[in-house]
């Protein structure tokens, strides 16, 4: 390189030249490729979660679909031998046991639009807790009712059976509704469906099994929720998980 174009590589830069070039307008865009352009072209708007209009679904398909289940199974036989503020303030129990779970796992704070997950989970250790202790002590029983004993206690198993049968729909509804929508504390998120789950099934053998024992109602009745709280924190969230 010669002297004089090094002088004029090195030559400051007049400060009218640099006001010229910023003045200079962007140059334009490159055009879209046709390709490009029909792909864009077929976009639709997505749409958003509506929170309450799903949990309306999943409450009202749920409760028609464990009433199926109690007409198929038939109601428990000493029904009418029971007191009524038991059996019913039990029944309501367990209903909202089974609302309250689901509307935690459902139903974000006003502002947010992730579900809230850590009150999801205090749901879950208090109905799993709570409906297992109450079958356990409180358990009233009629000259109708039947009594397992622990040498058919093993065979109460159907009983667990039937609640995660009347668990499936609301827990599969809820991984329906959260798919994508799980990015924190999607275990108890899921968890918490499972257990409002499983209320329902307790609904649905509190009026269906006949059997007055503590230890059936308590491990069995109560264990649905257990269960179906693990069995959906392990699967739900891979349901509910876009790739």
């Amino acid at each position: 390189m010669s002297d004089a174009a090094h002088m004029d590589a090195n030559a400051p830069v007049e400060p009218a030249a640099l006001r010229e070039l910023a003045a200079m307008p962007p140059p334009p865009p490159p055009a879209l490729s046709a390709a490009l352009e029909a792909e864009l072209g077929e976009l639709a708007p997505v749409a958003t979660r509506r929170p309450l209009r799903q949990l309306a679904i999943l409450v009202g398909v749920s409760i028609v679909y464990a009433s199926g289940l109690l007409v198929a199974w038939t109601t428990r036989r000493d029904m009418e031998e029971l007191p009524m503020g038991w059996l019913a303030g039990t029944a309501l129990g367990w209903l909202f046991g089974f609302l309250v779970p689901a509307y935690l796992a459902l139903v974000p704070r006003r502002g947010s639009v992730t579900p809230r997950w850590r009150v999801a989970a205090l749901s879950v250790a208090i109905t799993s807790v709570t409906f297992v202790l109450l079958g356990l002590t409180v358990h009233p029983s009629g000259p109708s009712s039947a009594r397992y004993g622990t040498e058919y206690f093993p065979y109460g198993h159907t009983c667990l059976e039937h609640g995660l049968v009347t668990a499936l729909v609301p827990v599969v509804l809820g991984a329906i509704f959260l798919r994508g929508a799980l990015p924190i504390g999607s275990r108890w998120t899921a968890a918490a469906l499972g257990a409002g789950g499983g209320c329902l099934g307790g609904l649905v053998l509190h009026l269906h099994c006949p059997i007055a024992d503590g230890l059936h109602i308590g491990v069995f009745h109560g264990g649905v929720v257990v269960v179906a709280a693990l069995l959906s924190a392990a699967i739900v969230p891979r349901a509910s998980d876009v790739r």
